[in-house]
């Protein structure tokens, strides 16, 4: 019996052995089709701001989807891959999804980044803080937005982050609606990225 029981133990670890272990992983497309596919919408539309528009984009779509957190994070670590920052940060709440998911990717690179949200306004009980998460406080930071318009919105968090004690390099964008935001950050002194362009989901979006 104990022999049988051996054979049995050897023939399992055997069949455990030899089980394939599966070399093909599904590639996720590039952003700018994902953008395309979840967030990007033709029509006539009136904006937050009163302005009107012929298309509409809701990058939320797509920073919160399964199908493209992975990218979003890996598109983000990426774009910031040389600047040597040590923090994320950015405007809540179109920054939130982008800071925790390229905090993840950062983690699975082996090249941690802490990471922090700018309040619209400071809190108004306890500490009074206009900073969430990790304290950005002497560190090297860029700051994050889901979609880049005038940059208005990106300049609060980076005055914030300042303000805290970051020395903020530059902002990142994750689709930059080519609509004069790069040229204000440039003219702060900061480097400007971004992920993808209007033009390029505009592309993608006709030759899907």
């Amino acid at each position: 019996m104990e022999c049988a029981t051996r054979d049995a133990v050897r023939m399992f670890t055997y069949r455990i052995s030899i089980t394939p272990t599966p070399t093909h992983v599904t590639s996720t497309p590039p952003l700018a089709e994902l953008v395309a596919r979840l967030a990007y919408q033709e029509g006539d539309f009136t904006l937050a701001s009163g302005r009107k528009s012929t298309f509409y984009l809701d990058a939320k779509q797509v920073s919160y989807h399964p199908d493209s957190i992975r990218a979003v994070g890996r598109g983000i670590l990426g774009a910031i891959a040389d600047l040597e920052v040590e923090a994320i940060g950015g405007l809540t709440m179109g920054a939130d999804p982008i800071i925790a998911a390229t905090v993840w990717a950062s983690a699975e690179a082996g090249t941690p980044l802490t990471g922090f949200v700018v309040r619209k306004e400071a809190k108004g009980h306890g500490l009074g803080k206009w900073i969430e998460g990790v304290h950005p406080k002497g560190k090297r930071v860029a700051i994050l937005d889901d979609v880049i318009t005038t940059g208005g919105s990106s300049l609060k968090a980076v005055e914030q982050a300042r303000a805290a004690g970051a020395e903020v390099v530059a902002v990142v964008g994750l689709v930059d609606r080519e609509e004069g935001g790069a040229d204000l950050f440039r003219a702060e002194g900061l480097e400007y990225r971004a992920v993808c362009r209007l033009s390029e989901v505009r592309a993608a979006a006709a030759s899907g």
